[in-house]
């Protein structure tokens, strides 16, 4: 499952519209690593673009439990992709190395499944170093 691009993961949904629904993503089968952190994002303006980054060891599931998220990535062959966030059982897995960009929904909720815990120099915040960045 685990792939060296941006891909979309759909994950399974239980529920009626009379009780609602319950989604679920589980590390073995649907989140492509070990899990070691957990964050989410909210009260974002949508006139604003978050982040603009790159990480050199980090991958990452993105999913807008609530609104929408519209992400945009590169990777460093000039691979690009357009991704929609739309629906709280779909998530977007994010490689290493892949540059992304994020346009919330004034109601956007974003949860992010992240392989490492933070640390600021696993960021590439400068698009020309991030095009330049030796792999070691």
């Amino acid at each position: 499952m685990k792939k060296e691009f941006p891909f979309i993961i759909q994950f399974s949904s239980i529920g009626n519209p009379t009780l609602g629904y319950l989604s679920f993503a589980e590390q073995q089968g649907d989140i492509p690593f070990e899990i070691a952190r957990v964050y989410w994002t909210y009260f974002t303006p949508q006139n604003v673009n978050r982040g603009g980054h790159a990480n050199i060891k980090k991958e990452l599931v993105l999913v807008a439990v609530a609104g929408i998220i519209t992400v945009t990535t590169e990777m460093r062959d000039g691979t690009t992709g357009c991704f929609v966030l739309d629906h709280p059982a779909k998530g977007l897995y994010i490689p290493r190395l892949c540059w992304h960009t994020m346009q919330y929904s004034h109601n956007a909720v974003q949860m992010v499944m992240a392989s490492n815990l933070y640390t600021e120099n696993d960021y590439i915040r400068d698009f020309n170093e991030y095009k330049h960045y030796e792999i070691k």
